[in-house]
């Protein structure tokens, strides 16, 4: 006589009428289960590394209140005494001005600044590419060269002796 055996988990579970069901849970249990992950990934992320950085406009717009305020802060010793006041204020005033066009312009079009440091990154990864490439020629001519007992230029060998 064979007896069977419920799984050993049979009685935590309630009763599921399809299939379906079962896979829906399971998604769900997934996507949980990924959702948790990431978030812990991005927690420990932001005590290494600090906060990530926000967008481009709010980046360009620190950068402009940084500048401002070291601006602002500076005494110059190359104007003296007199004309020291006086200076630091047209600087302070100038700074305003700059803060008073700017502002305006980052709040019309946020989108713009993503976009174009977007551009940046991209033309930096085709200069890297094409120095890259640039390099391999250079070295696959001078191997070819040396392969051929030909000398690669001048300036290929050092003697330190």
């Amino acid at each position: 006589m064979s007896e069977e055996l419920p799984p050993s988990d049979a009685g935590d579970r309630e009763p599921v009428d399809s299939v379906d069901e079962v896979r829906a849970t399971d998604a769900d249990a997934w996507a949980t289960a990924a959702a948790e992950d990431l978030a812990a990934e991005k927690a420990r992320r932001r005590t290494q590394y600090g906060p990530p950085p926000g967008s481009a406009a709010e980046e360009l717009r620190k950068l402009v209140d940084n500048v401002a305020e070291k601006l602002s802060g500076l005494q110059s010793p190359l104007l003296g005494g007199i004309a020291g006041p006086a200076a630091q204020q047209v600087v302070k005033q100038v700074v305003q001005q700059a803060k008073a066009a700017v502002e305006p312009v980052i709040e019309r079009n946020p989108d713009v600044f993503d976009h174009l440091a977007a551009a940046g990154g991209e033309l930096l990864a085709a200069y890297r590419s094409a120095v890259q490439a640039q390099e391999q020629r250079w070295s696959r001519r001078d191997d070819t060269l040396r392969d051929r007992g030909e000398d690669p230029g001048p300036g290929e060998r050092i003697d330190l002796d």
